[in-house]
């Protein structure tokens, strides 16, 4: 998404063929009809609410305390300058520099 534009907008797309058992997203995903299309495909949102909201919505917070590995993750693949800076010139480059670094990473 070009900078301007908030993510949740592409959402629909990233989901549709989406399964599993729980999605974990920060208080920037937390819209009711993302709950709601989480909960018809049984997907639990762990998505804590935001802070207008004027009835909460729960979400498992030990369940949410895991996010943390995923954003260090993508912290370490961003300290590679190429991914950082999005240099390649094609999607797929960029998809394959990406699986280059993660392997790199997990066999560390």
């Amino acid at each position: 998404m070009p900078g301007q534009a908030h993510e949740l907008r592409e959402v629909p797309a990233l989901i549709q063929h989406l399964t599993g058992g729980s999605l974990l997203a920060d208080r920037a995903f937390d819209a009711d009809w993302l709950r709601q299309d989480l909960a018809d495909k049984s997907i639990t949102p762990v998505i804590p609410p935001k802070s207008n909201r004027r009835f909460p919505a729960e979400f498992d917070k030990h369940t949410y305390k895991w996010r943390h590995l995923v954003e260090n993750f993508f912290g370490k693949l961003k300290e590679n300058r190429g991914i950082a800076m999005r240099s390649c010139k094609t999607d797929q480059s960029f998809k394959s520099f990406i699986s280059i670094a993660a392997v790199i990473l997990q066999t560390k």
